[in-house]
């Protein structure tokens, strides 16, 4: 048995490379992923089996439950790894521990170091690390179809307010332009509820690290600004104000979803902000990019809370864990907005000057059609 610690130990770069190029050959969803990321815990798992066969002196101690525990860790930490990868489905993260087993296997053989006990040792370890790994991975799967669901029904919100106070407003005696104006914002806005139930159907079926369809076309981007403009200022009591020049901003966007993280930045913005000071809108206009950002004045967001604020999964602790959640409920995929249009994000927020949330989005980033665009669930910074 300790021989064949002693030869996995030696052996521990060259059984790692030639996982690595099995891999590539057996799983397609490796072949998207980076070195590092596709290795992520295996060297630790090596060293875990090269740690419980190194102490073991025969084989009746490893069916003692403590032996599989050091391993729980790095293969929980690895299924959650592999949940936010592109394209990973259970079959592929149990195919990689397959190879894993024989790779090891035929490298023992080759040194005249594998035993029965030794055969024994490995499949107990690795069945073992495929469990752990495999929950992990159904778990955290899981919660990201469950966090991702309840986004989107949180932004169905929004429009259905605005055709709700649309369709409200009418008068019997109303002139027939006004009746027009009040149809066609009703219109639009159950047309973007489809829009917003269609993409939560499609989460249902959401596959580990492959994100939700973006639909990109021409548009002229003033236009849809100002459209979400009049339907706030229906909507809320606050004064909004909106900064925008008249001249066209033509780029190649989401439509629909740039006015969802607008819609969130306005909402947020009178959900938190002082309701007797208005709420912001500025539109600049550049070469290659536009920016728009949604300030208020009210209390500021913790400095040391705004870079969790993006996070798709926010499991923030402390005073404002509520707020801070309720924030990332609604902007938990802006940042695949701005991702998905080459952009960045930006939060400024203070007591003097309140707080600004600004979002650029590159206006050639994209081609007209439809695209699948991955969630990348965890940021570590802004």
């Amino acid at each position: 048995m300790k021989k064949a610690a002693k030869i996995l130990k030696l052996r521990k770069e060259k059984i790692l490379n030639t996982w690595e190029k099995s891999v590539k050959e057996e799983t397609r969803a490796s072949n998207f992923t980076s070195r590092i990321a596709l290795r992520d815990h295996l060297p630790h798992l090596l060293d875990d089996i090269n740690k419980i066969m190194h102490r073991l002196e025969n084989f009746l101690v490893i069916r003692d439950k403590e032996h599989f525990e050091e391993v729980y860790e790095h293969c929980v930490q690895h299924g959650c790894q592999r949940s936010s990868s592109s394209g990973y489905t259970v079959d592929q993260v149990l195919r990689e521990y397959i190879v894993f087993h024989r790779i090891i296997t035929e490298t023992l053989m080759e040194e005249d170091a594998y035993t029965t006990e030794v055969g024994t040792v490995l499949k107990y370890t690795l069945e073992n690390a495929m469990l752990f790994s495999v929950s992990a991975f159904s778990n955290s799967l899981q919660e990201k179809r469950q966090k991702l669901i309840a986004i989107l029904a949180h932004d169905l919100r929004n429009p259905i307010s605005t055709a709700y106070m649309a369709i409200s407003s009418i008068e019997h005696d109303q002139e027939k332009e006004q009746l027009e104006v009040i149809k066609k914002m009703a219109k639009s806005s159950l047309n973007r509820s489809l829009d917003l139930i269609e993409g939560l159907l499609d989460s249902i079926t959401i596959q580990a690290g492959e994100g939700i369809f973006m639909g990109f076309s021409e548009i002229n981007l003033v236009e849809s600004v100002t459209s979400i403009y009049q339907e706030a200022s229906q909507i809320y009591s606050n004064e909004i104000r909106l900064e925008c020049g008249k001249e066209k901003i033509i780029g190649v966007f989401d439509e629909m979803m740039v006015r969802r993280v607008l819609e969130n930045f306005i909402s947020n913005a009178v959900k938190y902000g002082e309701g007797n000071k208005p709420v912001s809108i500025l539109v600049e206009n550049f070469q290659k990019s536009v920016s728009i950002r949604v300030h208020n004045y009210g209390k500021p967001i913790p400095e040391e809370k705004q870079k969790e604020i993006f996070k798709f999964l926010n499991t923030t602790n402390g005073n404002n864990a509520g707020e801070l959640r309720s924030y990332g409920m609604g902007l938990a995929l802006i940042r695949a907005v701005a991702d998905a249009h080459g952009g960045s994000l930006e939060i400024k927020s203070n007591e003097k000057e309140g707080t600004t949330f600004s979002i650029t989005l590159n206006k050639a980033k994209n081609i007209p059609g439809k695209k699948r665009v991955a969630l990348n669930f965890s940021y570590d910074n802004l």
